[in-house]
């Protein structure tokens, strides 16, 4: 970690030196200059939007919507009538979810997309309990279940009889398990036939599909919007209200978020997401994810923590990328339990960014020579049991080279997410060059103040005479819509 050097005074009657800057032991590199290349990775990676952008993303999210809502609802009725999604900024990919799949396509942000998002639908509610969930762990592994659809009635069983595997018992009696693989497959299947409806009587202003492809359990759709490409990878899961019981005894203990948000808020409720243990049954088997109280937990880490977090997981998403062994989402576990073990006051420090990420290298190297990283919420599942040891030292060596010289390989995540940023303007250059109205664009002067914000404001308040209206435009939370009039978002 870093240390901090400084020369104590002399005798007296002599000049003391000055203090040294304060370094790193490991790597020699000075603090300051990790902090400064720390927060030139954060000016590029977390761009800023103008009012054209919101609305691009705003027309892209109300397109999503209603294709799932509406049209993908209404093709046999088996999603819920009255439906939650759970939006969140940055792909599968990104390990925004605990969902690490082999099928992933590798999408490049500015050569295929600009932002991308995860997007969790629920094929099946359950939220009519108030006890803790007791799932079907007994063909799986921690952190993993089976779902019988005994839960449900008669009428939910009928509907998704085709989406299910069978096991006939002794006594005669049928069981169906709810499959993940084949509800992504009638997932895809629906978007596809939709996405073709609409595409033969496309609308002026209708965002542009330009993929749509099945990744595993997961559908990654690529929508352009003006000068905009989308990114969004489709979750189909099935969402619980409460809390699992086999996660009970986390809440006993204490916490980094004690205090600053209520137990309600983190146990607001859990989802079952479409992938399988190591050695577990694609087919059956689901895994429990803590999304929803992953946005609420990370309302309580500072920002030069988050700062660190996001410039280590660009640095480590290629460096071990291959073989397959770490993804984001171990990395996100390591900071909440560093957020668990270390004082507040230290991680609340705006200037210790430079000793975070080094902190969050140190913890990685150690957990892969350990082969051991706790889930954070159900500790007792190892999330690297799996991993053979050839493959951790390999890791764990190359950490060590970054452990070695992090100034290097911080300016090399800058230069990527710089080149990133270009691709994303010169694409948006050529796209200005062909005259295409973006969305909601009556094709008038470009030079002329883009007032189109100001317009769907002003139709908003037409509308809803008397009525509370609160915008959002802030991109990066996308947790919630842009628009709110009174308590109904839109």
């Amino acid at each position: 970690m870093a240390a901090p050097l400084a020369s104590k005074a002399g005798s007296a009657g002599t000049t003391s030196k000055p203090p040294f800057p304060e370094l790193d032991f490991r790597s020699g590199a000075r603090v300051e200059e990790l902090n400064k290349l720390i927060q030139e990775f954060t000016k590029h990676d977390q761009r800023e939007y103008d009012d054209q952008r919101a609305l691009e993303i705003h027309t892209a999210k109300d397109f999503i919507f209603s294709m799932l809502g509406r049209a993908v609802a209404k093709l046999d009725q088996k999603l819920p009538v009255a439906n939650e999604y759970l939006l969140l900024s940055g792909g599968v990919r990104e390990g925004v979810v605990d969902i690490d799949l082999d099928e992933l396509n590798v999408y490049a942000r500015g050569t295929d997309y600009d932002m991308d998002f995860t997007l969790l639908v629920p094929a099946l509610k359950l939220h009519d309990r108030n006890q803790p969930v007791t799932l079907d762990m007994r063909h799986s592994a921690l952190c993993h279940s089976w779902l019988s659809l005994r839960l449900f009635d008669e009428g939910t069983i009928s509907k998704w009889k085709d989406c299910c595997t069978i096991v006939d018992h002794i006594n005669g009696a049928t069981n169906y398990f709810f499959s993940p693989t084949k509800v992504a497959d009638w997932f895809y299947e629906s978007i596809s036939i939709v996405l073709s409806e609409i595409q033969k009587k496309p609308q002026r202003g209708m965002p542009k599909v330009e993929k749509v492809e099945k990744n595993g359990t997961i559908i990654s759709i690529i929508l352009g919007v003006g000068s905009s490409r989308m990114l969004y990878d489709i979750v189909p899961v099935v969402s619980f209200k409460g809390w699992p019981a086999v996660a009970q005894s986390w809440l006993m203990e204490n916490h980094f978020w004690d205090g600053k948000i209520t137990e309600e808020e983190v146990i607001s409720g859990f989802y079952l997401v479409p992938a399988c243990s190591y050695k577990g049954k694609k087919d059956n088997e689901w895994r429990l994810s803590f999304a929803r109280s992953e946005v609420q937990l990370k309302k309580c880490i500072s920002s030069s923590l988050m700062q660190a977090y996001q410039a280590c997981k660009a640095i480590i998403i290629k460096l071990l990328s291959r073989p397959k062994a770490i993804s984001p989402y171990h990395l996100r576990s390591m900071m909440l339990w560093a957020c668990d073990r270390l004082p507040a006051s230290y991680l609340a420090q705006e200037d210790y960014a430079a000793h975070f990420l080094l902190g969050l290298i140190d913890d990685l190297q150690h957990c892969l020579v350990n082969k051991m990283c706790p889930n954070y919420f159900i500790p007792q599942c190892n999330m690297l049991e799996h991993l053979s040891e050839d493959t951790v030292m390999l890791h764990a060596r190359k950490l060590s080279s970054v452990r070695s010289d992090p100034a290097e390989h911080l300016r090399t995540a800058i230069e990527h997410v710089k080149a990133a940023n270009r691709l994303t303007l010169e694409l948006q250059r050529r796209g200005s060059t062909t005259s295409i109205p973006s969305p909601q664009s009556d094709g008038g002067d470009p030079n002329q103040p883009d007032d189109r914000l100001a317009k769907k404001l002003q139709q908003l308040v037409t509308e809803n005479p008397g009525k509370s209206i609160s915008v959002f435009i802030n991109p990066d939370d996308v947790t919630r819509p842009h628009f709110r009039i009174d308590d109904k978002f839109f």
